[in-house]
């Protein structure tokens, strides 16, 4: 497996990120959905990379720029036929690498509060988040959890 970043033209991701956003919306109230569609993924400030295994993508990520100091992990999403493969944490590391590289001090997320997002949150808080406040342009949602975690980087951000 690697990961490269993605310019966000090929029908391969554009497929992809549209299961990601059906499956949210099959899950999530739309008021509470917060998946970023492929427009949106292509603005300015954010950097958006694909896990691919022989060409195929398996797992996708992105981080969006809040401020200076602080990002959003946007678009995390496993191929079904890869949940708990290793292809979700790789990805996270990664982010958390290239986040502390961009000068990011902070990576912030939303994910969800239902049983579903059971395994993102395991894997989120394995990886040093902790549960916060609503952030940026969040406001509190029963729908919704909040995480974040602090890099250090005079040690740099690997997990």
């Amino acid at each position: 497996m690697h990961i490269v970043v993605d310019d966000l033209v090929g029908p391969e991701i554009a497929e992809f990120l549209d299961g990601h956003v059906r499956e949210m919306r099959s899950i999530t109230p739309p008021e509470s959905k917060h998946a970023l569609d492929l427009d949106a993924l292509r603005k300015p400030g954010v950097t958006f990379w694909s896990v691919l295994d022989a060409q195929v993508i398996v797992g996708c990520g992105a981080l969006s720029r809040l401020d200076a100091e602080h990002a959003e992990l946007k678009s995390m999403r496993t191929a079904s036929t890869r949940k708990r493969s290793g292809v979700a944490s790789l990805l996270l590391s990664h982010i958390i690498g290239e986040a502390g590289r961009m000068g990011f001090a902070r990576v912030s997320l939303e994910t969800g509060s239902a049983d579903f997002f059971a395994p993102a949150r395991k894997l989120y808080e394995k990886f040093g988040f902790g549960y916060c406040e609503p952030f940026g342009d969040y406001r509190p949602d029963p729908n919704s959890v909040f995480m974040t975690r602090t890099l250090d980087l005079r040690a740099g951000s690997k997990a």
